[in-house]
């Protein structure tokens, strides 16, 4: 249904640039997230884009969801394959969402995109993900592509992105977060994200022990189901690690470009995951090993060195990601300090996050953003006093913050940048300008 309220184009629009048809969409429907396929299977049916000739595979769950996903492309493009790939949220540049054959895409693809989705929507209020859900679908199905990799941008079964059905679903590790959304527990949540699977059609489940919820909806679909610990695992080796199934073992493969134990179990769920479309995707060792090798994904476990001190952004942004980062700066230790730079969102549960990180942080910097949903870094630095042991604490504009690292950052020294996609954004595009 059309809403009289949405914001109407103005006759400049055919001339709008990438940044103005996203300003335009922030308002286009009256609220930020409203669940339900309703809307974009009525506007994707019209666009003819929901039913892709080739095999497209969904991607859903709490964390590791945008590893797996980059662990995809990177074996599939390896192995000669012509990628489409949707995820969010983007860091730097909305382009990131959109990408084909490994590469984003340009503006005026996308704002091709959006003149087709505003076209064929004929009033209908889309929100800002669900416009460019739409969009992306549209560039994909004009790229004449071999398999599409479309990552859910929160829970799955109502999510924009489970409009269009999978032939494969990965479900990655499941935890607590947008329980606003979602539910208050790992079963509710669980059940969300099993929301992406499709009857008949295969499910890998990248969780050793996923809610009982998941594997409930899997036996209702009669969808066959491979998951970590049962039919698929890994061993770590000195120089790398071995895959390993029932009827399959993959000795001596590269540790993954992204750093943490964590990372191998994406990579093997990837792996187990593409395993059950070989009939349509075959890959071999060599784009496995390629793919592992390659996969990028900024802003996760992204490392950089200057003058000798480690710069480390995260966008870990929940306690079971903060979890994962704490476990890895614990196996990683150093002669200098670690110094965090962090910010995270009102929503986010503050405390599960800082408790995660305790003890591995010697000074905390809490930048004030630039956005009405961060949660005021005096908040943050109250509930860290309260922590005993939780090293020194200093609020500050972003500006601040980075003198203060240029004062006391010293070669041996660690920077850990973390708590929300925006900490992360603010602080890269900030040392850009600076530096």
């Amino acid at each position: 249904m059309a809403d009289p309220c949405a914001p109407e184009r103005t006759p400049a629009a055919a001339r709008w640039g990438l940044a103005d048809w996203l300003r335009w969409q922030e308002g286009l429907s009256p609220v930020e997230i409203n669940p339900g396929l309703d809307r974009v299977q009525e506007v994707g049916s019209r666009l003819g884009v929901l039913n892709p000739a080739c095999p497209v595979i969904t991607v859903a769950g709490t964390n590791g969801k945008g590893s797996t996903t980059a662990y995809l492309e990177a074996i599939l493009n390896a192995a000669g394959y012509r990628t489409a790939v949707y995820t969010s949220p983007h860091l730097l540049r909305y382009n990131e969402r959109i990408r084909v054959a490994g590469e984003a895409v340009h503006d005026e693809i996308i704002t091709a995109a959006f003149q087709w989705v505003d076209r064929a929507r004929e009033g209908v209020p889309l929100t800002y993900f669900e416009f460019g859900t739409l969009a992306a679908l549209s560039v994909f199905a004009a790229a004449d592509c071999d398999v599409w990799l479309l990552e859910v941008g929160m829970g799955g079964r109502l999510d924009a992105v489970n409009a269009v059905d999978p032939d494969l679903a990965i479900i990655t590790s499941i935890g607590v977060d947008h329980t606003e959304w979602l539910g208050n527990d790992r079963e509710q949540i669980g059940a969300e994200k099993a929301g992406i699977m499709r009857p008949g059609r295969p499910v890998c489940l990248g969780q050793a022990k996923p809610p009982l919820s998941v594997r409930h909806r899997a036996r209702e679909l009669n969808a066959p189901v491979v998951a970590a610990g049962v039919d698929f695992r890994w061993r770590k080796q000195p120089q790398g690690w071995d895959w390993i199934s029932i009827e399959k073992r993959i000795n001596d493969l590269p540790l993954p470009a992204l750093a943490g134990d964590v990372q191998i179990d994406n990579a093997a769920a990837a792996i187990a995951g593409l395993r059950q479309l070989s009939g349509r995707l075959p890959v071999d060792r060599w784009a496995i090993t390629r793919g592992l090798r390659s996969a990028r994904l900024p802003g996760h476990m992204e490392r950089l060195h200057v003058d000798g001190v480690e710069w480390l952004f995260d966008v870990a942004h929940n306690e079971d990601s903060a979890r994962v980062l704490a476990e890895t700066l614990r196996s990683e230790p150093l002669a200098g300090q670690v110094i965090a730079v962090f910010a995270a969102m009102k929503r986010k549960a503050l405390p599960g996050i800082l408790d995660a990180m305790h003890g591995v942080i010697d000074q905390w910097l809490l930048p004030e953003l630039a956005d009405e949903q961060a949660q005021p870094p005096n908040v943050i630095a109250r509930a860290l006093e309260q922590r005993r042991g939780s090293g020194s604490v200093k609020v500050g504009s972003l500006t601040e913050t980075l003198e203060r690292l240029r004062r006391r950052a010293r070669p041996a020294d660690r920077v850990v940048v973390f708590g929300s996609y925006r900490t992360v954004e603010a602080v890269m595009r900030a040392r850009r300008l600076c530096d």
